[in-house]
């Protein structure tokens, strides 16, 4: 969608208005900020994870239940980061507390199959319409796998990944996942840019990066590389850049394309899958994948992941010629937890539930919107929404260079000083919802919002 109308924001009193929401911010988080010193002392940077450690001081999180958390400080929010879109099923759910519960006593570890993978596997079968599935502990361990699937089957090396898309930590595809506008090079031939030091050119040199919503590219790519290519990964819809959708018929020229040239095709579903649909991206655009790959949402708040493919694809690993292969692979506390996640709670009548409470923060935030003619749009799918601050809409990971990433970073702060937590510092305004969410917790998000309207328009 375009806006009609956007008022023109004066981005030094955003800078303002930044610098007060930190300074307000800073008194309600002593402990979080003190305790952070203690914790850089053995643990590197002070955070599990690089991406924790954001502006404008890492917040430490102590405890979740339905759809709140709660901080170092004792400070309540209603959670809309639910741990980067894992907690669909909110916070301590009592299911999954009780299948936990059970499951503890009886041992948590074998490095043995239990039985809980039959039932698991037959509800992603169901939900993916694909065969055959294998299980590990994260969206990373599911996409190497799904690299190593495609090579093996194709005898090929090559791979093409969208631009500006994370499939995981993994050489393989962390390549161009979110690149410099001076790194990019030209549209019709994006480089292929390591993400991070000590991953090294030559991983890089095996992917060709396309833009999304780019079927013209996608097909001169692999005529360019004829023979070569074994399969293409991407997100159906673009998950790391806010939220960009697959334009009408692009998911469908995708899969012509691939097909046409050979080449396998993996849905990269770990934060679409179960979340933007019962049945994920697979159900919502209803285009089928030879592979999907899921995490997050299936394991109820317990790392999981899941891989599921053709029978053609599986065959090599069936007959023994190559293992997928982990120590904690369908470990019976996470199936425990992931049986009861797909069969208990996120029953097809949830996203109603989830759909209900997107329409109460769409409504309320593009009324904000128009109110105050501010250069954004908002859209849902399921679980997830985002506010893209682009008066025109964003179609790919270059349109997403132009956005500013001030704007997303005072909304974070504007919703964390009034009770509302998100993942910290994006260009775009992201959140996850869960079936424990409330129409009040929507409401609070949007009342929100709407101040967050009023005082970007008086810096207009």
């Amino acid at each position: 969608m375009a806006v009609t109308r956007a008022a023109e924001i004066d981005m030094a009193r955003v800078d303002e208005l930044i610098a007060e929401e930190e300074r307000a911010l800073e008194p309600k988080q002593p402990k979080s900020i003190a305790f952070h010193e203690v914790a850089k002392k053995h643990v590197a940077g002070g955070v599990a994870s690089s991406w924790q450690d954001a502006p404008p001081h890492t917040v430490y999180v102590t405890e979740g239940k339905g759809s709140k958390i709660w901080d170092l400080d004792g400070n309540e929010y209603v959670d809309y980061h639910n741990g980067y879109g894992v907690m669909v099923v909110g916070h301590a759910h009592p299911k999954i507390v009780k299948a936990v519960q059970e499951r503890v006593p009886k041992g948590t570890h074998f490095a043995q199959p239990g039985p809980e993978i039959v039932p698991v596997a037959e509800n992603l079968v169901e939900r993916f319409k694909v065969p055959l599935w294998r299980f590990g502990n994260s969206g990373t361990e599911a996409t190497l796998d799904a690299v190593r699937l495609m090579r093996a089957a194709s005898g090929r090396d090559l791979l093409i990944k969208i631009e500006g898309t994370y499939h995981g930590h993994h050489d393989s595809l962390m390549v161009s996942v979110m690149p410099e506008a001076e790194d990019i090079g030209p549209r019709e031939h994006p480089n292929s840019v390591p993400q991070t030091l000590g991953l090294p050119q030559a991983f890089a040199d095996l992917v060709r990066v396309v833009p999304f919503n780019d079927l013209d590219a996608l097909d001169r790519t692999l005529t360019e590389n004829e023979g070569r290519v074994a399969g293409m990964f991407i997100e159906p819809a673009m998950m790391n850049a806010g939220i960009i959708p697959p334009e009408p018929g692009y998911l469908e020229g995708v899969r012509e394309i691939t097909k046409r040239h050979g080449v396998y095709l993996a849905f990269d579903e770990v934060k679409t899958g179960c979340s933007v649909a019962w049945g994920g991206a697979v159900e919502r655009w209803g285009v089928q994948p030879d592979i999907v790959c899921l995490a997050k949402v299936i394991g109820g708040g317990l790392p999981c992941g899941a891989i599921g493919a053709t029978e053609e694809l599986m065959a090599r690993v069936i007959s023994g010629d190559m293992d997928l292969q982990g120590t904690f692979n369908g470990n019976p506390l996470t199936m425990a937890a992931s049986l009861a996640t797909l069969t208990e709670i996120l029953t097809p009548d949830a996203y109603d539930h989830l759909e209900h409470l997107n329409t109460i923060l769409a409504d309320g935030i593009n009324s904000a919107i128009d109110r105050y003619a501010l250069p954004a749009y908002v859209l849902t799918f399921g679980a997830k929404g985002s506010v893209i601050y682009s008066p025109t809409p964003v179609r790919d990971y270059r349109d997403h260079l132009k956005v500013d990433e001030r704007l997303s970073y005072l909304a974070w702060l504007v919703q964390q000083n009034r009770g509302v937590f998100k993942s910290p510092w994006a260009k775009t305004e992201t959140w996850t919802i869960g079936v424990q969410h409330t129409d009040a917790d929507a409401q609070l998000y949007v009342d929100n919002f709407t101040e967050l309207a009023s005082m970007l328009a008086a810096a207009s």
